[in-house]
């Protein structure tokens, strides 16, 4: 599945969730234009970033988190 439109990025003040891969603190979520959410740690977000914007349809990034995708 390939979006058409970028997905819309937000920047909040702290995230609470779990990264979904590691159990790490989130540093990322992402909306799932398929339905559903999910989070990662900042390793996990980096090293996914070009698959995270093509299935992502909102993304939320933890204030101070330097994501490679942005």
């Amino acid at each position: 599945m390939t979006t058409l439109l970028s997905p819309e990025i937000d920047t909040v003040g702290e995230l609470t969730d779990r990264c979904d891969r590691c159990g790490a603190a989130a540093k990322l979520e992402v909306e799932l234009a398929s339905g559903g959410d999910l989070a990662f740690c900042g390793h996990h977000a980096n090293r996914y970033d070009a698959d995270i914007r093509r299935i992502g349809r909102k993304i939320r990034i933890e204030e101070g988190f330097g994501w490679a995708g942005k």
